[in-house]
C-alpha cells in the first residue's frame, strides 16, 4: 500500500531523463519500495533504463527541449535569451505538472537547475495541494558562474531564487554530508543525506557478458574508417566479422571464453564535456605514460610506432600494456577535444569515445580494468555518481582530488586520488606495470573495491534515508520554513 492520500509522485527533472540516473533510481524506488504511482516530468533525448520504461506504475512526460541558438545570436541578444528562456520553460513546467499530470502527494525535483524549476514546481505545489521535495545534487548558481563569473548580475539573482525557494521545500535531500553543512549553516535548510549508491544492474561482468559486449561495440573501438593507432593496426574485415575473437577475449568452443594475455588495458572515464571537468588532464597524462614508457624500455624513436604495433599483433607482452581509454558521455566540449586527441601522435595509447546503451554502459564498467574521473564540482560539496557506479561494477578509480572526494573514494583501499597531470601519469604507471598477471598495487584496489562497494545498493540507503523523509513529507509531519509570496 502507499503511503500518499492519492498514492502518487512526480519526478521533475529540468533536463534528460536519460542523463539523470539518479532521478532514474528515485522513480523506480518511490514504485518499487513505496508502492507509488509515479510520474516522471522531464525532457527526452537519451533513453532511461529499461527498467524504468517497463515498469507498469512509472509513466514518462517528455517536455519540449529549448533549442539553443545562443552562439549564433548577437552578443547584445544574449541578456535577452537568458530571460526569456527560463520564462518559456516556467510555463511549460507549470502546463505539465499543473494540467497534464494527476496531481501527486508529492514533487520530488532535481536541483540544479534551479531557475525555473523550484519557481514552478513550488507554484505547482500550491495550486495542486501538494508537498514537494528537493534533491540537491549541487548549487546552480555555481554552475552558472563557470560561464558567467561570480560577479554577474545574473548569477546574483539565481543565487537569490536558489536560497529564497529552497527554503519553501517541504523536505530536502542532498548528496553529502559537507552540501549538508553548507545547506544547514549557510541556507538555513535542513537537508538529509542520500548518497548515490549504485542500483542492483551495476556489478561486475561474466568473461561471457565482456565477449558478447565487446562483440557489439567492435566497430566503435577498432574504427576502421579512422586512422591507425595501436589499437586499429593490423585489424582485417574478417576481424571485425569473426564473433569468436575480440580485442579483449576469445571464445572456444560452444561455451569457454578467456581473457588475451596481450590485451589493452581499458580505462573508461564517463564525462558530461562540460567546464567542470577538464578533460585537458587526462589527455596530458596519456601523453606522459607514452613518453615515460618508451623512456623506460629504451625504445628507439627512428624506428617508428609500426614496428611495435607489429610485435604487439604478433602476440608480444611488454612491461606496460597499451592504454586504451573509453570516453562515455555527451556534452558541449566533446567536439573540441576530439580535434585535439586526434593531433596527438601516441605509440601505445589510443582513445575511443562512444555513447552505450543505459543496459550496456554498466558492462562497459565491470569490463574495465580502472576509471578516471575529471569531476571538480563548482561548488565543491557535490560527488560524482560516475565513481559510485564505477564501485558498483567492482571498477577501482583515479578521481581528481577535491574538498569532499574522500567522503567516496579512500585512498590505497578502492581508488587513488590525483591534483594534475603528472600525478595521473605516475598511478598509471605503477597500477599498470608487469599488466595483466603482476600488476599488485591495480589488483589490491579492485579487491577494495569489491569487499567495500557491493554491500552498498541504492534500495538500502534509499529505504534507510528518503523514503521516511518522503513519508513525514507527505503525511504533512515536516512543513515549509516560508510561505509562498
Amino acid at each position: 500500500m502507499g503511503f500518499g492520500k492519492r498514492n502518487r509522485a512526480a519526478v521533475v527533472v529540468l533536463g534528460d531523463i536519460g542523463r539523470s540516473p539518479r532521478m532514474q533510481y528515485h522513480a523506480l524506488s518511490l514504485a518499487r519500495q513505496a508502492n507509488l504511482e509515479v510520474d516522471i516530468v522531464a525532457y527526452g533525448g537519451s533513453d532511461p533504463h529499461s527498467a524504468l520504461l517497463e515498469h507498469q506504475s512509472i509513466q514518462i512526460h517528455t517536455m519540449r527541449q529549448w533549442g539553443s541558438r545562443d552562439g549564433i545570436l548577437p552578443k547584445i541578444f544574449r541578456p535577452l535569451m537568458l530571460l526569456l528562456k527560463p520564462l518559456i520553460q516556467f510555463i511549460m513546467l507549470l502546463w505539465f505538472l499543473c494540467v497534464k499530470i494527476k496531481a501527486p502527494d508529492v514533487f520530488l525535483v532535481q536541483n540544479p537547475p534551479s531557475v525555473p524549476t523550484l519557481v514552478a514546481v513550488k507554484w505547482a505545489s500550491w495550486l495542486r495541494r501538494s508537498s514537494f521535495i528537493i534533491d540537491w545534487h549541487n548549487f546552480g548558481y555555481t554552475l552558472l558562474a563557470l560561464s558567467l563569473g561570480r560577479s554577474s548580475r545574473f548569477v546574483a539573482v539565481y543565487h537569490w531564487v536558489e536560497v529564497h525557494f529552497g527554503k519553501m521545500a517541504n523536505g530536502a535531500l542532498c548528496v553529502t554530508k559537507a552540501m549538508q553543512h553548507e545547506l544547514d549553516q549557510v541556507w538555513g535548510i535542513k537537508a538529509t543525506v542520500l548518497y548515490d549508491q549504485p542500483p542492483e544492474f551495476f556489478r561486475p561482468a561474466l568473461l561471457e557478458e565482456k565477449h558478447k559486449l565487446f562483440c557489439r561495440i567492435k566497430k566503435d573501438m577498432f574504427k576502421p574508417d579512422g586512422p591507425t593507432d595501436c589499437i586499429s593496426y593490423g585489424i582485417t574485415s574478417k576481424d571485425m566479422q569473426d564473433p569468436n575473437t575480440t580485442l579483449f577475449t576469445n571464445k572456444i568452443g560452444e561455451s569457454y571464453y578467456d581473457l588475451k594475455q596481450n590485451r589493452p588495458a581499458l580505462i573508461v572515464s564517463s564525462t558530461s564535456w562540460t567546464p567542470d571537468e577538464d578533460f585537458g588532464i587526462l589527455l596530458e597524462a596519456a601523453v606522459m605514460y607514452d613518453r615515460r614508457v618508451a623512456a623506460l624500455l629504451n625504445e628507439n624513436d627512428s624506428n617508428g610506432e609500426e614496428v611495435l604495433w607489429k610485435a604487439i599483433d604478433d602476440g608480444n607482452t611488454f612491461l606496460y600494456p597499451r592504454l586504451l581509454f573509453v570516453i562515455t558521455g555527451k556534452g558541449p566540449e566533446k567536439e573540441k577535444y576530439e580535434e585535439k586527441i586526434k593531433k596527438l601522435n601516441l605509440k601505445r595509447v589510443a582513445f575511443r569515445t562512444m555513447w552505450l546503451t543505459p543496459e550496456d554502459y554498466p558492462l562497459l564498467l565491470g569490463s574495465a580494468d580502472l576509471g578516471v574521473c575529471l569531476h571538480t564540482s563548482s561548488s565543491g560539496l557535490d560527488l560524482p555518481m560516475k565513481v559510485v557506479d564505477m564501485f558498483g561494477c567492482g571498477l577501482p578509480v583515479c578521481a581528481v582530488s577535491y574538498s569532499c572526494i574522500t567522503e567516496l573514494v579512500k585512498v590505497d583501499t578502492n581508488g587513488l586520488l590525483f591534483s594534475s597531470s603528472s600525478e595521473l601519469a605516475d598511478e598509471l604507471m605503477m597500477l599498470f606495470k608487469g599488466f595483466p598477471d603482476e600488476c599488485d598495487g591495480l589488483k589490491e584496489l579492485k579487491k577494495g573495491v569489491l569487499e567495500m562497494g557491493l554491500s552498498a545498493r541504492w534500495a538500502n540507503e534509499w529505504e534507510a534515508n528518503a523514503k521516511p523523509l518522503i513519508s513525514k513529507v507527505i503525511s504533512g509531519d515536516v512543513t515549509t520554513s516560508v510561505d509562498l509570496i
